[in-house]
């Protein structure tokens, strides 16, 4: 099931073939899950690639190519970022705190 932009939705389960690269995780402030962040993510080179929206419990993922990425999360509470190195396939948790 999608949303209206296409992209899955976010915080639901998946199966993760051995071959996929899954940048997954949760916007938090404060310690508390946020949701409606818009959830970036941008490539080595900083140029934006894909964007989601944070379920509401601050649920967010990506599908993405092995290499290094920042996603960063934008919310009317504050903003932050955090850089991943994705090396190989599987999935990659991240936790980003807005503030």
């Amino acid at each position: 099931m999608s949303d209206s932009c296409g992209a899955p939705v976010q915080g639901t389960t998946i199966d993760v073939s051995s071959s996929e690269t899954v940048l997954q995780g949760k916007v938090v402030s404060e310690g508390t899950p946020v949701g409606g962040a818009f959830v970036r993510l941008l490539d080595s080179t900083g140029e934006f690639t894909a964007e989601v929206v944070s379920s509401p419990e601050g649920d967010f993922r990506f599908f993405a190519a092995p290499g290094s990425w920042t996603v960063r999360a934008l919310h009317r509470t504050g903003n932050g970022q955090a850089d991943v190195s994705a090396e190989g396939p599987g999935v990659h948790e991240l936790q980003i705190a807005v503030a």
